[in-house]
């Protein structure tokens, strides 16, 4: 009675053999039951009980609302701990010290002291009510109000936590990552910072030498148990929320980042398992041309592979005590990551690791005259240089090039990479002009066809992404340039597809195997072709965005299209919202109103409430099993509840390495329960779309 392929299994004669078949469900067609949800990251959440930040128990009111209206998931971003400067850097959700540690920020200093210890948090309470009046987080205020008094309520409270019952539980479920996470953070704030590169003692990580620091009779056994005092409250803070909102019938979905921090926890105990000398990140796309440069260690998949993956296991199963879905971050990057160098800055000198490479007799076979110095090497001539930096060129010729020839230039040694220009500019350069000459140098360095692969001799080759918009590319002859194309197209788009199913398939169904949860992956961008089989083989759900579309051939996604594994949504926490979106580009929204929206003559200047609208309910009546949305853009259907300004619920901009991950909600949940007449509103559209 199953769809789809007959299963087969290959007998093995042997005597003591046992062969198992493991499809991970079964093959039956079932595509009735769908389901809305809202995302939200919980430093976005506003109630009356939080400290200028959303908190895990705010998780709850959100519960109470999503049920009066009919949502049956929660969707959040990453909610490790993150604190490595304890400044607004550390705002950043996806650079986690510890891929296992929640985040202090999180949690609830009322529900920690309790009704013995409250009188020690009294005089917080204005500071809490000036922090949470802000229309934005201010992290580096919170973070610091919050540790400072956790110290304090463990100095009242003392050990008296270690003898609970239910901490003895925690401690032995939690042991492998708690004990080197809680002496990471000593000898942070020891060293005032988290490169462990450069601490005074303890860089390498020695599991004696961590024994003996956490030892029940050791100097810092006290600091050390703090940490645990603190993971081990934000624990029962979530376990409480989840439980309340599971009892309502919501499910949980978390998100896994695809890199680790470089200066993480996860680093320091096990560097092997990473390739420190690489920085993962993203090709170019619309949305951030130079790419993206996310600055972690890319995985050695090979070493993780030694113990089957043990770390991947045993953090989906920490993930399943909280949640009940997940999703994979850049799931691309199972497939294949975009890997970049240490010395670039921009995404735009990165290449995809693994991927079967160019080799130079192919460019000879495709009648390309291959010259290493002009392929491989920054073209830098005359005419290049005016393109780049106008009436500069001469000043640029004179500070940070040497003459190799008439009309041509290298970099000098002191600027012939990213980081060397960036650390100049950084620290002693000043010129009217400094960002714009500043991005030119990097364009320079970038101005080149091919990679070469490590260790090669100059036989085998990687394209640089885009490399047909440099001018080293525009100053070749047609016929080279012609050739050059078709090979480019084949590495990209041909040669690497069944090569980059077969590594996915080597990481991907281990994990899942190894969980309960629903899986979702986030597989946006440059989507290998193999990509879809395998996610829909492997019964993971897709993404699909409406302005956002797979097929390059059309402008826009539309959401009755959608396969029913999928999760559909009109806006991420990386994009703008649907408000904001319609006002970036007029010749677009055009296009979509008259095309998508089917809306006749000239589209409103303003996304107005009916066009908000209009946009959630196609994703309501999607055939895809989820549609979630982010909160900004369900309150965006309401005159009277929408935020004025529609640029100010951007959560992040991938464009901007440095961004301040600040948003919170303009309204509390509390009053947002009582909005009576728009809860009805949203309860009766996702009743009548099937979603309830």
């Amino acid at each position: 009675f199953e769809t789809g392929a007959n299963r087969e299994l290959l007998p093995d004669f042997a005597p003591d053999a046992l062969t198992v078949m493991h499809d991970g469900f079964l093959n039956v067609p079932y595509d009735q039951w769908r389901g809305a949800g809202v995302a939200i990251p919980v430093f976005s959440l506003r109630t009356a009980n939080s400290f200028g930040v959303g908190e895990f128990l705010d998780i709850k009111v959100l519960a109470d609302w999503a049920d009066i209206v009919g949502l049956k998931l929660i969707q959040l971003l990453p909610i490790n701990d993150t604190s490595a400067t304890f400044t607004n850097q550390d705002s950043y959700p996806y650079a986690a010290i510890s891929a296992f540690a929640l985040h202090p920020v999180y949690i609830n200093l009322q529900q920690v002291a309790g009704k013995k210890y409250a009188p020690a948090i009294k005089s917080l309470q204005k500071k809490q009510r000036q922090l949470n009046a802000l229309p934005d987080l201010n992290y580096a205020q919170v973070i610091y109000y919050k540790m400072n008094t956790l110290r304090e309520l463990y100095e009242l409270q003392g050990d008296a936590f270690l003898k609970e019952t239910d901490y003895a539980s925690f401690f032995t479920t939690n042991e492998h990552w708690l004990v080197p996470y809680a002496a990471f953070c000593v000898f942070r704030d020891k060293n005032n910072t988290a490169d462990f590169n450069a601490w005074k003692t303890s860089a390498v990580y020695v599991p004696e030498e961590i024994d003996r620091l956490t030892a029940s009779k050791s100097k810092t056994a006290k600091e050390i148990r703090f940490h645990y005092f603190v993971q081990y409250h934000l624990h029962i803070q979530l376990q409480e929320a989840v439980g309340y909102a599971n009892k309502k019938g919501i499910a949980l979905k978390g998100d896994i980042p695809i890199g680790i921090f470089r200066n993480s926890v996860d680093a320091w105990t096990a560097p092997d398992m990473y390739n420190m000398i690489w920085q993962a990140g993203a090709p170019p796309d619309d949305f951030a041309v130079k790419g993206q440069n996310w600055g972690f260690p890319t995985y050695n998949w090979h070493k993780m592979s030694e113990d089957g993956f043990d770390w991947w296991r045993r953090r989906l199963q920490q993930m399943s005590l909280y949640f009940d879905a997940f999703r994979i971050d850049h799931i691309l990057g199972f497939f294949r990551i975009w890997s970049i160098p240490m010395d670039a800055v921009e995404g735009i000198l990165g290449r995809f690791v693994p991927a079967l490479p160019v080799e130079i007799d192919e460019l000879a076979r495709n009648g390309i005259n291959f010259n290493y110095e002009r392929y491989c090497k920054p073209f830098i001539t005359d005419s290049v240089l005016e393109q780049f930096f106008g009436i500069y060129a001469g000043y640029i010729k004179e500070t940070f090039l040497d003459v190799t020839g008439k009309s041509s230039y290298q970099l000098k040694p002191a600027f012939n990479t990213q980081k060397k220009i960036e650390g100049f500019f950084n620290e002693t350069f000043e010129h009217v002009e400094k960002e714009n000459l500043k991005i030119g140098l990097y364009d320079l360095v970038s101005n080149v066809i091919f990679f070469e692969k490590d260790g090669s001799g100059q036989t085998h080759f990687h394209f640089r992404i885009s490399m047909n918009y440099t001018t080293s590319f525009l100053n070749l002859d047609d016929s080279t340039k012609n050739a050059l194309w078709n090979l480019y197209i084949d590495y990209f788009y041909r040669r690497q597809d069944a090569f980059w199913k077969e590594e996915a398939l080597r990481k991907l169904p281990a994990l899942k195997a190894a969980t309960e949860m629903l899986v979702c992956g986030e597989d946006l961008g440059m989507v290998p072709h193999s990509v879809p089989g395998v996610m829909k083989d492997l019964g993971m759900l897709s993404l699909e965005i409406q302005r956002m579309p797979k097929n390059p051939d059309v402008d826009f996604f539309h959401p009755k299209d959608a396969p029913y594994l999928s999760v559909i949504t009109p806006s991420s926490h990386d994009m703008s919202t649907i408000r904001g979106w319609w006002e970036e580009d007029r010749n677009r929204t055009q296009r979509f109103y008259n095309h998508v929206l089917e809306g006749a003559g000239e589209a409103p200047y303003f996304c107005e409430s009916w066009v908000n609208r209009a946009v959630v309910l196609q994703h309501l009546y999607s055939p895809a099993m989820w549609s979630v949305f982010q909160i900004q853009d369900l309150l965006g259907m309401s005159d009277t509840l929408r935020r004025e300004n529609p640029h100010e619920e951007r959560i992040n901009n991938p464009a901007d390495p440095r961004h301040y991950w600040c948003y919170r909600m303009h309204l509390p949940l509390e009053q947002l329960l009582k909005e009576t007449a728009f809860n009805a509103e949203v309860r009766d559209y996702i009743k009548n779309s099937g979603r309830s």
